[in-house]
């Protein structure tokens, strides 16, 4: 149950910032929406800890902001290499080692990956995730586990 009122509350806040009404007539509409939502996820049975990991929802306060650096950085490494008009790319496919003890965990990270512009993963298998990257650089920098941490402290202990 309280796996059910965290996702409740989550998808609450998510309508309130995305329609940014308070009038009392809409707020109850979108309570009302919410209740119906996770009570049809809960007849599903679709509602348990990995798929509403209330453990990580207080970490992500952190990782979100950093991966979205990330992102900004990123992009203006391609927005370069994409202007530059001798185009510096150079392909790589190289597997990189995910520490996550969990499938979620391991998840996320290859997601992280590849919402970062310039790479992507392409397979996961066990505790290792194919990536290509549009540069040798790029897949160098995976040497540097400053992504496969955070997401780890983000995955906290396995449940």
């Amino acid at each position: 149950m309280v796996h059910a009122a965290g996702l409740g509350l989550a998808l609450f806040a998510l309508w309130l910032l995305l329609s940014g009404y308070f009038l009392p007539l809409l707020l109850g509409l979108g309570v009302a929406s919410c209740v119906v939502i996770v009570w049809i996820l809960h007849r599903m049975d679709a509602i348990d800890h990995e798929s509403f990991p209330i453990r990580m929802q207080l970490r992500g306060l952190t990782y979100w902001p950093w991966l979205m650096k990330e992102i900004v950085k990123s992009n203006l490494t391609v927005a370069g290499i994409i202007l530059n008009p001798r185009l510096p790319i150079s392909p790589t496919v190289r597997p990189v080692r995910a520490s996550q003890a969990t499938d979620m965990g391991r998840v996320i990270y290859a997601n992280s990956i590849t919402l970062t512009p310039g790479t992507i993963s392409v397979h996961m298998a066990d505790e290792e995730i194919l990536v290509h990257a549009l540069t040798r650089d790029g897949a160098e920098s995976f040497d540097d586990p400053e992504m496969d941490r955070r997401v780890t402290r983000l995955e906290g202990p396995a449940a």
